[in-house]
């Protein structure tokens, strides 16, 4: 099977700790995880922004998004919506989208925030949206999850979450319980897509 791409943004690294954590389920539910990051947008035009894997995960490419076999999409929120990196990045993706390469391929989302109303559900929702237009196939978090009913930090039905009150980075149990769950979801599902096509003959 194909790779679990887990795409994200962070600036203070509380979306990368969910990124890092949501991996961990997806190599538990049997998948390889490939973690990358997009770049950051920058108000000098012809600034470069070095592609250093020493200090992160490399930048992605459209090939990533084309061989992934399910998608983990995470943005802080900014207002109530996802950051301009990401949106930038979904933005280029249209080529993508005449071909429906990402037709049919499992994807969820993640986002955190600096205050417990900071618009976590609003930005989950945005990020669903260009995938849901792709054909993509969204898996949320179901209720039978202890933690989704436990936490008194992040944590929705819409993708997991993380609070960052007082700019503390560090997951909670519950939201590390929920990336793990999240992560383990989306390989187990991506492993069911595949089967189902291979069955069918199609290409994978």
């Amino acid at each position: 099977m194909a790779p679990v791409l887990i795409l994200y943004y962070s600036r203070h690294g509380a979306t990368e700790q969910l990124a890092r954590a949501i991996g961990v389920g997806v190599e538990a539910g049997g998948a390889t995880a490939k973690i990358r990051t997009v770049p950051p947008i920058s108000s000098d035009p012809d600034a470069e922004q070095p592609d250093d894997p020493a200090v992160g995960p490399p930048y992605v490419t459209l090939d990533d998004l084309t061989g992934c076999s399910a998608l983990a999409l995470g943005s802080p929120t900014r207002f109530g919506n996802m950051a301009a990196p990401v949106k930038h990045f979904l933005d280029s993706t249209s080529g993508l989208w005449l071909n429906g390469a990402l037709i049919n391929k499992p994807a969820c989302v993640f986002t955190s925030t600096s205050s417990m109303h900071g618009g976590q559900e609003s930005t989950l929702l945005s990020m669903m949206l260009p995938l849901i237009h792709h054909g993509m196939v969204i898996a949320g978090l179901p209720y039978s999850e202890p933690a989704l009913h436990n936490t008194t930090t992040g944590g929705t039905p819409y993708g997991v979450t993380h609070l960052a009150a007082n700019n503390v980075t560090t997951l909670s149990s519950e939201e590390k319980q929920l990336c793990h769950a999240q992560g383990k979801r989306l390989a187990e599902l991506a492993g069911a897509l595949t089967s189902m096509n291979i069955e069918k003959g199609k290409a994978v």
